[in-house]
């Protein structure tokens, strides 16, 4: 597991803070309700701010952030590297 993965995981842990929930990088957030539409937005920006990427949010859907492994594909993906 990458450190971005750790710092995301420990981030989304702090977010839904459920007594013995267990996450990984293949944990599904959002269709399991876990991560609410609320909830993507602040992930998004902790996701730019652990990738140095600026993440267009039109491009984004919530499929593409269900796990944290999406999450990091994604910023790969349609992110732009920060100047």
């Amino acid at each position: 597991m990458t450190g971005e993965a750790q710092q995301m995981i420990q981030y989304i842990a702090g977010l839904i803070r459920k007594p013995g929930l267990t996450l990984d990088e293949n944990t599904a957030l959002v269709s399991s309700g876990l991560i609410d539409s609320m909830a993507l937005v602040d992930l998004l920006l902790k996701l730019e701010e652990i990738t140095h990427r600026r993440i267009p949010p039109g491009k984004v859907q919530p499929r593409d952030v269900n796990t944290v492994a999406l999450m990091l594909a994604t910023a790969q993906r349609v992110g732009k590297p920060r100047k």
